[in-house]
C-alpha cells in the first residue's frame, strides 16, 4: 500500500533542546519504544523524510528527529539553494570540504543522543543520517548508547570519494567497537550516485570489516521522477510500493533497530 505524503507534521511534537549553549528544534514522534534519531538531509525535514519518520514510529519507536537546517515543519522543498549552499560553506557547525574531522554539529547531536536513552530506555539509540549528514551517524556511535548507526548515502567530503567526514580519533574508537562490541554498520547507496560514490563504501569496508554493511541499489530501482542520477534512498529517490527495493530497504533498516535495540 502507498503512503499518502502529507506537508502537515500535526502528528509530530516539537521541543526545543538546548546543548553545548545551541539550541535547536527536535520533532518527536511516538509514544513508547527505544529511540531512533532521524537527522535530515541537506533540504531540511521534507514531507518524504516526514513519512519515513512515520514508518520507523508505527513499528514501535520513538523518532527523534532534529531541525539542523530550514524549516521546523515538512515544507521544504527536496532541492538546493544557492542560499543553503552558501550558509553550509560560512557555517561553523559542518565541514563541507575538511577532511578528517567530524563536523562540529555531532557534538550537539551526541547529547541528544544520550538524552533519547535517557527518556526512553532499551539498550540504546538507533540513528540513521542521510546524505550530508550520513557520517554523522557513524562519528555519534563512538558513545556506546549509540549501538544502530545507519548511513544513508553519506556524501560528504564530495571531493574526496574515498573519505568520509569522521576524524581518525573517532574512527579507531568505532573500529574497537567494532571488534569487541560487535557493533555493526549499515550503508546504503545507489550504484550511480555522483556524491556517494563506491570508493566510499569500500573505505568504510576496509575500515570496519565485518562491522560493516554495504548495499548498493541498481539506479532503475529508484524512482523515475527523482533525481538524476539517483542519491536518495530512503525519501526522494524512493519508491513507495511493494516489491520495491527500496521500500524493502526501509523494512530492512527497521528489522535491524528490532534486533539490536
Amino acid at each position: 500500500m502507498t503512503t499518502v505524503l502529507r506537508h502537515d507534521i500535526d502528528d509530530f511534537s516539537r521541543r526545543d533542546l538546548k546543548f553545548n549553549q545551541k539550541t535547536k528544534p527536535v520533532l518527536t514522534l511516538g509514544d513508547f519504544g527505544p529511540a531512533v534519531i532521524v537527522i535530515h538531509e541537506v533540504y531540511g525535514f521534507t514531507p518524504e523524510l516526514a513519512r519515513f519518520c512515520r514508518w520507523v514510529a508505527e513499528a514501535g519507536f520513538r523518532v527523534y528527529a532534529p531541525i539542523l537546517l530550514g524549516r521546523p515543519d515538512a515544507l521544504n522543498q527536496a532541492k538546493v539553494t544557492l542560499g543553503q549552499i552558501i550558509g553550509l560553506c560560512v557555517s561553523r557547525e559542518f565541514h563541507l570540504f575538511k577532511t578528517g574531522a567530524s563536523s562540529p554539529i555531532v557534538d550537539w547531536l551526541r547529547p541528544l543522543a544520550a538524552l533519547a536513552h535517557e527518556e526512553c530506555g532499551g539498550k540504546g539509540v538507533g540513528v540513521i543520517g542521510m546524505c550530508l549528514t550520513g557520517g554523522f551517524a557513524l562519528s555519534m556511535a563512538v558513545d556506546p548508547v549509540v549501538l544502530a548507526p545507519v548511513l544513508s548515502q553519506p556524501s560528504m567530503p564530495p571531493r574526496k570519494p574515498v573519505q568520509i567526514d569522521i576524524s581518525p580519533t573517532d574512527m579507531v574508537k568505532i573500529q574497537a567497537r567494532v571488534r569487541h562490541e560487535g557493533l555493526q554498520v549499515r550503508g546504503y547507496r545507489f550504484e550511480g550516485d555522483d556524491l556517494c560514490r563506491p570508493a566510499r563504501f569500500e573505505a568504510l569496508q576496509a575500515a570496519l570489516g565485518q562491522g560493516f554493511i554495504g548495499k548498493s541499489f541498481a539506479d532503475s530501482d529508484a524512482n523515475p521522477d527523482g533525481r538524476t542520477p539517483p542519491h536518495s534512498v530512503f525519501t526522494g529517490d524512493l519508491i513507495d510500493a511493494e516489491g520495491q527495493p527500496t521500500r524493502a530497504a526501509v523494512d530492512e533498516v527497521i528489522a535491524h533497530f528490532k534486533a539490536v535495540l
